[in-house]
C-alpha cells in the first residue's frame, strides 16, 4: 500500500479542500470524512447538498457511486464470511478498492487462510490514514487554498486514474466507455443525474457482456491423465 498512498492523499487532500469549500459546517465535513469515507461519493454529493438538493437525491447519487462495494463485498464473502458480523461490519467501513484489488491479486484462490485477516488489516489501517490525514488536512486549509487552481479538475483527474486502473478486461472497458458515453449525453439532466444513468448504462453493459460471454466448459475427468 506504501506505492498508492502518496496518489490517496493527494486525492483525499483534493476532497478535502473540496469539502472546505463546499460552505458546510466544519463539523458537519469531518464527520462525513470519518463516517462515510468514500471519495467520490463525497465529491458526487457535495454539490448537491450545497445546492439544497432533496435529500432522497443525495443518498441515492451516494448509493449509486458505491454500488461497486457490492461487488467488492460480493468477492470477499468466500474470505470473511464466517466471521461474525460485528467484525464483518468492522472490514466494510474500511473496505477500498485499490484494497480489494490488492487483496485478490495476494489470494487469487477464494478460501479462508490464517494470513488473509493481517494482511487486510494492514492494507486498510495505512489507506485509512493516507485518506483521512490529508482530507481532514484540506478542510482546515481549504480558505488558503485559491479557487484559481482548479483543484476540482485535479480530483477528476485523481478519480479517473484510480477508476481506469480498475479496467482489466474487454468487459470492463467497454462497460467504462458507455458509462462515459451515458455520462455526456445526460449531462444536461438535474441534480447531477446524469452520474445516475451513466452508472446504470454500466451495470446494464456489464451483465449484458457477462450473459453473452460463453462459459469454457470444464475438461472431462480423464482429460487430464490421458495427457499426461
Amino acid at each position: 500500500m506504501l506505492g498508492t498512498a502518496i496518489g490517496i492523499a493527494a486525492w483525499g487532500l483534493i476532497t478535502g479542500v473540496a469539502m472546505g469549500k463546499s460552505g458546510l459546517p466544519t463539523v458537519a465535513m469531518v464527520a462525513m470524512s470519518l463516517l462515510v469515507f468514500a471519495g467520490s461519493a463525497q465529491l458526487a454529493v457535495l454539490p448537491l447538498m450545497s445546492s439544497g438538493a432533496p435529500l432522497w437525491v443525495v443518498w441515492a447519487t451516494a448509493l449509486c457511486v458505491n454500488l461497486r462495494f457490492v461487488i467488492f463485498s460480493a468477492g470477499w464473502r468466500p474470505y470473511f464470511g464466517h466471521y461474525p458480523l460485528g467484525q464483518r461490519l468492522r472490514l466494510a467501513y474500511l473496505t477500498a478498492d485499490l484494497n480489494y484489488v490488492l487483496f485478490m491479486r495476494r489470494f487469487p484462490e477464494p478460501k479462508p487462510a490464517p494470513e488473509q485477516l493481517p494482511y487486510f488489516w494492514g492494507g486498510v489501517a495505512c489507506n485509512w490514514f493516507a485518506w483521512q490525514v490529508p482530507a481532514i488536512t484540506g478542510i482546515f486549509l481549504a480558505d488558503a487554498v485559491p479557487v484559481h487552481w482548479g483543484f476540482g479538475f485535479a480530483g477528476t483527474l485523481a478519480l479517473l486514474g484510480v477508476g481506469l486502473s480498475l479496467v482489466s478486461d474487454r468487459a470492463t472497458s467497454v462497460a467504462a466507455g458507455v458509462a462515459a458515453c451515458a455520462a455526456v449525453a445526460a449531462y444536461a439532466l438535474p441534480f447531477k443525474l446524469n452520474i445516475v444513468v451513466a452508472i446504470a448504462a454500466a451495470v446494464a453493459m456489464g451483465l449484458l457482456i457477462d450473459h453473452g460471454t460463453p462459459r469454457r466448459a470444464p475438461p472431462p475427468d480423464g482429460a487430464l491423465d490421458d495427457k499426461t
